[in-house]
């Protein structure tokens, strides 16, 4: 019977990669990204165990580098899967570097496969419509924690519908990150980008009768299940609130539960792809929009674009 190789690093390897998953969770890095991160590199470590039986970390060279390049030209047919295992395998080896422990970075003179632009797939409209209906009819629940479930999910909903905001960055949203304006302006939520200057998003009108209902029912909930948090957002069982936060992982199942229920298109990515959609048929300014999306200057909204037409 062959051998069965697995993704378990060496002893050496394993400790330098747990390091590796502090320092970026010390960055800021969410779970989902580090969950990403740990998948790309047992990648390179099952690539390790199946092609050498012993090497140490001070022996990683450009050979080895070259050909694990070649051992994912013919594991992925996807170039973003293979790109994605490249990028994630540099920064590792950056990190080494920056220990000493490599005397440079091979994998920077490893050609990365161009990224692909899929086709976005936004959700339908009639599916955007279905889903904020049932939403509003839930929230006029008698139970009181059903109510504020509602009420969350309605702010989950307005956040990336009206705000363009991805999971990442709703996660960690504080109660200080929304303004709500005294003088008329559309409230606004305020994102932390890791790597550029804070900046906010424009919200829908309707976010501020939404969000002062969803405070009053919050706190009197807080003080029920005997918790105190500045966290936008929260965990919660049928009884009480557990904890404040919610994870990207927690989000994405509260959308998958709605899909199932209502049968409709939907995904955090793809009503955030209808929010993009929704920019453009009202003409909003395409830099503008890249600004909101906390998108480089340089990224290109073509597909986006000419989709839109098609966005009913």
């Amino acid at each position: 019977t062959p051998e069965v190789k697995s993704s378990t690093p060496s002893p050496e390897l394993y400790a330098l990669e747990q390091e590796f998953y502090s320092n970026l969770r010390a960055q800021g890095k969410s779970q989902n990204t580090l969950k990403n991160y740990k998948t790309d590199l047992d990648c390179f470590n099952y690539y390790l165990n199946s092609e050498y039986a012993s090497v140490s970390v001070a022996n990683f060279d450009q050979t080895l580098v070259s050909n694990y390049g070649q051992y994912l030209e013919k594991k992925y047919s996807s170039d973003n899967s293979r790109r994605r295992r490249v990028q994630a395998l540099r920064i590792f080896f950056d990190f080494l570097l920056n220990k000493g422990l490599v005397s440079g970075n091979p994998v920077r003179k490893l050609p990365t496969s161009p990224k692909f632009l899929d086709i976005p797939r936004p959700t339908p409209f009639i599916d955007v419509k279905t889903l904020w209906t049932y939403l509003v009819g839930e929230s006029h629940s008698q139970d009181k924690i059903q109510e504020l479930l509602s009420k969350r999910n309605q702010i989950l909903f307005l956040l990336i519908f009206g705000a363009g905001l991805k999971v990442s960055d709703l996660s960690d949203l504080s109660i200080n990150d929304i303004t709500i304006s005294t003088n008329g302006e559309d409230p606004r939520v305020l994102i932390h980008h890791p790597k550029r200057d804070a900046y906010t998003v424009a919200l829908p009108k309707i976010f501020e009768k939404v969000y002062a209902d969803y405070l009053v029912i919050l706190d009197e909930m807080k003080q029920k299940s005997q918790i105190n948090f500045d966290n936008l957002l929260f965990y919660a069982n049928p009884y009480r609130i557990i904890s404040g936060g919610l994870s990207a992982r927690g989000i994405e199942i509260i959308f998958e539960d709605y899909r199932n229920k209502l049968l409709i298109t939907l995904t955090p990515k793809s009503l955030r792809q209808a929010c993009i959609f929704k920019w453009i048929q009202q003409q909003k300014n395409v830099t503008l929009i890249k600004e909101w999306l906390g998108l480089a200057p340089s990224y290109d909204l073509k597909l986006y674009l000419e989709h839109a037409p098609n966005f009913l």
